[in-house]
């Protein structure tokens, strides 16, 4: 399993040979400008909910990649169906099987609303493992006690992906506490200085994961993590 950092809240997962972007938000992230989405050939798009920072390029690289499912809600799925884009719809709680593995829909607490102010469903996250590695990506969230579900129905995560830039969402002494529910101590941090409001103080944010014994990775954007 190798993770790839685009910026923002933006991911390619590589595994069983099938690559996944998840939420693309690429060419409107100033600091995302080494990163070509004409370039980037992918197998799926998972969106975990409407908004602009996380659905800006999903047209533009699904059109480079017409074979390329879109897997989200029922409401995101839709809204791009009638722009051309193939997709599967998803729900919280369910689960499917899929040629890379398995992706199961869990909750986030957050707002959702596509970028022409449509309806974009209730926000997620996804939980996507095989027989072998298991990741956890939160989406835009606050910390919730429904994360305590995500070990009780899910395989042993390997890592999680959460959102640590506060304001919009939990920041990274919450992130740690979701750590906790999670029962994974191996996080990668995303959703963070992108925007003014977002600006991450990362030498206090890795910090204060050590001190809970905790490890936070900040790759640079372009960087991968093999897991």
């Amino acid at each position: 399993m190798k993770i790839t950092f685009l910026g923002h809240a933006t991911l390619l997962l590589e595994m069983n040979g099938k690559t996944i972007l998840f939420d693309p938000f690429i060419s409107g992230n100033e600091l995302a400008s080494n990163i070509d989405i004409n370039s980037l050939k992918v197998d799926y798009i998972f969106v975990t909910h409407g908004h602009q920072d996380h659905v800006l390029d999903v047209e533009a690289i699904a059109k480079n990649n017409p074979e390329a499912l879109l897997v989200s809600n029922f409401e995101v799925v839709s809204w791009f169906g009638e722009k051309g884009v193939q997709g599967h719809p998803m729900n919280h709680g369910g689960k499917l099987t899929f040629d890379f593995g398995t992706a199961k829909y869990v909750n986030a607490v957050h707002s959702s609303a596509l970028p022409d102010g449509s309806n974009g469903g209730n926000p997620g996250g996804f939980v996507i493992y095989d027989d072998s590695k298991c990741i956890y990506i939160a989406g835009d969230t606050a910390l919730t006690k429904d994360m305590e579900l995500i070990p009780m129905s899910c395989p042993k995560l390997d890592i999680a992906v959460l959102p640590i830039g506060d304001n919009f969402t939990m920041g990274y002494e919450d992130a740690t506490i979701a750590s906790d529910f999670i029962a994974c101590d191996k996080i990668i941090g995303c959703h963070y200085d992108t925007f003014p409001p977002i600006i991450l103080n990362k030498e206090k944010a890795v910090g204060y994961f050590e001190q809970k014994g905790k490890q936070l990775l900040l790759p640079d954007i372009g960087e991968s993590i093999t897991v």
